[in-house]
């Protein structure tokens, strides 16, 4: 069974999200292929679950990850991190075996 952990900071910003949208579900997570390594993270609002989701829960929250995405994601922290001028999810994924310099891609 696939595992996904979600940070307390993930969590409020995923609340914080959701409550300045006024609706939605959750966060889902999906992958693409991209960039100069091979995939790259895709962040929707989840609105509505749908069947072939996984969905975790862990501080209030959900996320949900589509079925192309589990097995790449599997073993993953999700977290918000802050940066200077920077804020964005995180993604500490033990599968990525290569990412591109500038951290928008990787592979697998």
């Amino acid at each position: 069974m696939a595992h996904l952990t979600i940070t307390d900071a993930a969590a409020e910003q995923i609340r914080r999200v959701l409550d300045e949208r006024g609706q939605g579900l959750g966060l889902r997570v999906s992958v693409k292929p991209s960039g100069c390594s091979g995939y790259s993270y895709v962040l929707d609002f989840a609105d509505e679950a749908a069947n072939d989701d996984t969905c975790f829960e862990e501080h209030g929250v959900k996320v949900f990850v589509a079925p192309d995405a589990l097995e790449m994601l599997d073993g993953s922290e999700v977290d918000y991190v802050n940066e200077g001028l920077n804020r964005y999810f995180r993604f500490n994924n033990p599968n990525v075996k290569d990412q591109c310099g500038c951290g928008e891609s990787f592979s697998v």
